[in-house]
């Protein structure tokens, strides 16, 4: 949100330095982000001044040029040289003299200096509107009228003020302060309780108001009120068309919003002055000469302002004509043959109030965040719309020309009232921290225009105004007591006193974070993905996934139900920054939806891409591969002493192959080959490999890890590789079984380091496994008669237990 200073006084009285203003808004809860200087037209128009040209002839060297003798109001005249086709004597005219600083269209400044033009002495410059940045004429000087001072000051003529604009940080819950006369109802307060402050705050003129004209209102139909709870309007006719005020043109562009109309200009003025969204309605365009706010049937066709054509929902509200036609969505986007044109003559102008929610979900839906949108989803005043409207039609009448055509219609059939808030006087005192006087308290709350009832000597009731609609509880008017009060004036304690806990060692979060450093120290860098992620991404909806009502973005729609989607978004979006050598990880949860309710896993996930380290005239790097990624797997799960477990293949549509350790039912990790439907879906076109542990597995064995050490054998050992066709059912874990109980002495380790599937060579159902044997004997020298021994009784074992056929 942004606040101008200029608008701010114009409702309370207060000498505050800028840093020091800066302070009490974040104070009172304010967050003041950032802090510009503004002006409304670029060089404040400084060196400007108003001249009388009192001779005019022309160049005596140039056809197109003129040499005329300026009045700026020094006791001699300016000779000046001027190129402008309308020039004449007896014109009042804007100078801009020597050592002015002009700026270009695109923004590069240029200065005015002394100099010769076609052999003839210019002493300044006469202005158009388009060197000045009043406009974009070029045609012409600009002549003022005759009855404006020579010597007056531009920036005096034109009412050039510069400003300051906070850049505040408004959280969701504070709907009381969407505007300007929010703000200074909020700064009166803080300034009166702590700096002897009147806390008046002027609010604007309505004592004028009257209606011209007494034409019959325009009918308004509430179909909806759930959703529209009020709705006030009122006709206007006569309107004239045309710019707004300067001073309102110059408040708008302070808080970022362009000028455009007299009449669009005061909407939005009123909005940012009252925190109360307006619409005008060409009102010959409602047809039947009625309003009814509704909701139309999922996928109306709807042409709003920015001329697109949308579908709308069946929960969005609109404004309808009598004959239902949409005439703009209620609250957030107005529509294309609805609105004010040049040629509009009579007005409908809405002032409403909204369910928050309902445009909460319309705007998000339809991806339009409007300035009106932002301030009802907050929570607008329901109590204002006649107050807003009245200034609005006044400031039509003064600057518009507007005739007020009828008394003002108010649909409101359940009037909200202000909310009454049981407070006991002790719980505010725990919850701020330090003795408050009964009175001081009162004080507050009174300053922030709350009416107090009393109790007893130990409570009070609070009556909240409507424009606060987060202050609902007994905790909020603690806050706002607090705000004003000050959390700086809090004092701090002396001592803090803390209970000593002891938890066995090593925690879960040591644990976590020894794994951490230790995979950073080796090239992986630490991700993190989001726990909301598309459907879309998974194909068909699962019964198992958790959906969300995701108003702020919609297409984020589930709870991740895996790290594997995520972490691929990730490595996509890496790689197309051109970061091709990726080793990432990540910890996070993944959910699932049960019968009991619902399922929340954490993990710990690894991707590798690309190669495995930067390439040099020495070596050629190793692309990333199964292998690269198991022996990561293995040695995570080394420092957690996780040494033993059963080994089998993974199956489903995630892996092109891969394996899973685990031990009975209990999955320690799955990792393999990314399969390549996946990758094409992630639009990924290299190879990735990914690892996901179960990390209530891996705390449970860090804490449990203890370091055991033996003796390094000084006899080699050797090797033998063995081919195997088996049928499709078997998995790696059973011949691992095999072959440890047909040796467990002198085979040390199996491996697995190739898997072939091919239906004509093979058999249907059928598939190779490449596996290694390690032998190796801690007394001796292993010989070749030896080992063939041992390898001659595996193949027997295989044939006999697995159905095994030994591929030569």
């Amino acid at each position: 949100m942004n606040l101008s200073l200029n608008w701010l006084k114009r409702y309370i009285d207060f000498d505050l330095e800028l840093e020091e203003l800066s302070e009490i808004l974040t104070d009172i809860g304010l967050e003041v982000e950032g802090l510009e200087k503004v002006e409304t037209i670029k060089g404040g128009l400084k060196g400007i001044v108003v001249g009388y040209v009192e001779q005019c002839q022309k160049h005596p060297n140039a056809d197109k040029l003129s040499l005329t003798k300026v009045n700026i109001g020094d006791l001699e005249l300016k000779q000046i040289v001027c190129g402008a086709p309308n020039v004449a004597a007896g014109q009042k005219v804007l100078v801009a003299t020597i050592g002015t600083t002009l700026y270009a269209a695109d923004g590069e400044a240029w200065k005015i200096k002394k100099g010769k033009i076609r052999g003839e002495v210019s002493e300044g410059m006469i202005c158009a509107e388009d060197e000045l940045g009043l406009g974009a004429d070029h045609s012409g000087i600009i002549v003022l009228p005759e009855d404006v001072p020579v010597g007056t000051l531009a920036s005096d003529y034109y009412q050039i003020e510069d400003d300051y604009v906070f850049d505040i940080g408004l959280t969701p819950n504070r709907s009381d302060a969407t505007s300007h006369l929010g703000v200074a109802k909020d700064l009166a307060a803080y300034l009166k309780i702590n700096k002897g402050g009147t806390g008046l705050v002027k609010d604007p003129d309505r004592t004028h108001f009257k209606v011209d004209v007494d034409n019959p209102a325009m009918p308004v139909e509430i179909v909806n009120p759930e959703a529209c709870p009020r709705y006030s309007g009122i006709s206007l006719t006569d309107v004239e068309i045309g710019p707004s005020p300067s001073w309102m043109q110059n408040l708008l562009r302070a808080v970022g919003v362009r000028p455009i109309s007299n009449v669009v200009d005061i909407t939005n003025f009123v909005l940012h002055e009252y925190g109360q969204p307006l619409h005008a309605f060409d009102a010959d365009k409602i047809k039947g000469g009625k309003i009814k706010v509704m909701k139309l049937p999922q996928d109306t066709g709807f042409v709003a302002l920015d001329e697109k054509e949308r579908q709308l929902h069946a929960e969005d509200l609109m404004i309808c004509d009598a004959e239902s036609n949409p005439l703009c969505i209620g609250g957030v986007f107005g529509g294309l043959h609805s609105g004010v044109t040049e040629g509009t003559t009579n007005i409908f102008l809405e002032a409403a109030h909204f369910e928050a929610g309902h445009i909460r979900r319309t705007s998000t839906r339809h991806l339009l965040r409007t300035d009106a949108a932002k301030v009802f989803e907050k929570g607008s005043d329901p109590n204002i719309t006649i107050d807003a409207l009245e200034r609005a039609a006044l400031l039509l009448q003064q600057y518009a020309g507007a005739t007020i055509a009828s008394e003002i219609v108010d649909a409101y059939p359940q009037v909200i009232e202000p909310k009454e808030i049981h407070v006991n006087y002790q719980r505010i005192q725990d919850a701020v921290g330090t003795p408050m006087e009964k009175e001081e308290i009162h004080n507050i709350l009174r300053a922030m225009e709350m009416e107090l009832r009393p109790v007893d000597d130990n409570s009070f009731v609070a009556i909240v105004p409507t424009n606060k609609a987060d202050v609902l509880r007994e905790v909020d008017i603690i806050e706002e007591v607090l705000r004003i009060y000050g959390f700086n004036k809090v004092p701090i304690p002396a001592q803090l006193r803390t209970a000593i806990t002891y938890q066995n060692y090593p925690t879960s979060r040591q644990v976590k974070n020894g794994l951490a450093d230790y995979l950073a120290s080796n090239g992986f860098n630490e991700m993190m993905g989001m726990s909301l992620i598309e459907s879309g991404r998974y194909g068909a909806p699962s019964e198992e996934m958790v959906f969300i009502n995701n108003t702020s973005n919609i297409h984020l729609d589930i709870m991740r139900p895996d790290a594997l989607i995520s972490g691929l978004k990730s490595v996509a979006h890496n790689l197309n920054y051109q970061q091709r050598d990726l080793r990432l990880f990540e910890y996070g949860r993944t959910y699932a939806k049960q019968e009991e309710g619902f399922k929340e896993t954490e993990f710990l996930s690894l991707f590798i891409t690309g190669a495995d380290q930067p390439p040099s005239w020495q070596t050629s790097p190793a692309q990333a591969n199964f292998y690269q990624l198991k022996q990561w797997v293995e040695r995570v799960l080394l420092r957690v002493s996780i040494a033993t477990y059963q080994v089998k293949e993974v199956e489903g549509e995630a892996f092109d192959f891969g394996l899973e350790y685990h031990r009975g039912p209990n999955s320690i990790v799955r990792f393999g080959q990314v399969s390549k439907q996946l990758l094409k879906r992630a639009e990924i076109s290299v190879p990735v490999y990914f690892a996901e542990f179960g990390l209530k597995t891996l705390i449970k064995g860090g804490k449990k890890s203890t370091v055991q050490v033996e003796e390094i054998s000084k006899y080699p050992a050797t090797e033998r590789d063995l081919s195997l066709v088996l049928n499709k059912g078997v998995t790696f874990g059973e011949v691992m079984a095999v072959s440890k109980n047909t040796n467990k002495k002198l085979i040390k380790e199996v491996s697995l380091f190739d898997v072939y599937k091919n239906a004509e060579q093979l058999g249907e159902d059928k598939k190779a496994y490449a596996v290694k044997f390690k032998f190796q004997d801690i007394s001796k020298t292993l010989t070749d008669k030896e080992v063939d021994k041992v390898m001659t009784a595996l193949q027997e074992n295989f044939k006999s237990k697995l159905g095994a056929e030994i591929r030569i």
